[in-house]
């Protein structure tokens, strides 16, 4: 497989501009700003400083959207994003350890 096809395949390759990042998730640039302030998510920066995302950044920047969109401030949305997102790595974690 060359280096483009891997590119294709990584959830957590930065491809997506702001302004497409944006388009995707059906939300504002300022609220992608917002979300890094929060410390949601953490976009790549281009050469040039410009934001780029991942496709694993645009699905936790929708489930915060539409968070805020049912009225979940934004600061609860990414705390309770996180708080899940561990979680659910902690059961991952669990289910794959032998039982004694």
């Amino acid at each position: 497989m060359g280096q483009s096809d891997d590119m294709l395949d990584d959830d957590d390759y930065p491809a997506y501009t702001m302004g497409r990042a944006a388009d995707i998730v059906g939300c504002s640039q300022d609220f992608l700003r917002r979300l890094g302030d929060a410390q949601l998510i953490d976009p790549h920066r281009s050469a040039g400083g410009h934001r780029r995302y991942s496709r694993s950044q645009l699905r936790l920047a929708a489930r915060a959207y539409q968070m805020c969109e049912q009225g979940t401030d934004m600061a609860a949305a990414c705390r309770i994003i996180t708080l899940e997102d561990q979680l659910a790595e902690a059961r991952r974690h669990n289910a794959s350890r032998p039982a004694h």
